[in-house]
């Protein structure tokens, strides 16, 4: 039996792709920011090759748009120093390059879950501008074969066990409704 684009699954889907903008559009961005700086701290003390493994590239501005959250997120890749940055979509940002999906399909590939070509030919991932500072930071990130939810999981103190559990079921849940 094959799921039609009617299935009942669909709207199901469909509401779980939303549902975190929706949840998180009330949120002021400058609360968000504290986190931001410790995730992009934390993984460059962590993995201090990371930034450095993207040459050129360290020096671009790359907009990380998660579609189904109610913000951007405006990365510095600078290995001194480097930056994270919540941004409202309406915002015009200068950056360099410029990486398009759901918030799962961007985490996924960032932890080598989901092939990023794969991603980009099925049009899950659209990528804008300078493509070689993208290419950049995928390949930085698959040579360090790190988790980015995990890495983030076993930093959160005591929250990383229900946070490492929270973003593996919404991983499942997605995997789920493809």
């Amino acid at each position: 039996m094959s799921i039609s684009a009617s299935s009942p699954s669909r709207p199901c889907a469909s509401r779980l792709r939303t549902l975190p903008r929706i949840a998180l559009a009330p949120i002021p961005l400058f609360l968000l920011q504290p986190l931001l700086r410790f995730i992009v701290t934390g993984v460059a003390r962590r993995h201090p090759a990371l930034f450095n493994r993207l040459g050129s590239s360290q020096n671009k501005a790359i907009l990380i748009d998660p579609t189904n959250l109610p913000f951007a997120l405006l990365l510095h890749p600078r290995p001194d120093t480097p930056t994270l940055e919540a941004v409202r979509r309406k915002k015009k940002v200068p950056h360099d390059a410029k990486i398009t999906g759901t918030f799962l399909t961007l985490l996924d590939m960032i932890d080598g879950n989901m092939d990023g070509d794969a991603l980009f030919f099925t049009r899950d991932l659209k990528i804008e501008g300078d493509t070689e500072a993208i290419v950049a930071l995928r390949n930085a990130l698959d040579d360090m074969d790190i988790s980015l939810a995990d890495d983030l999981a076993a930093h959160a103190g005591p929250l990383s066990g229900a946070l490492k559990k929270s973003l593996r079921a919404l991983q499942g849940i997605r995997r789920s409704h493809q």
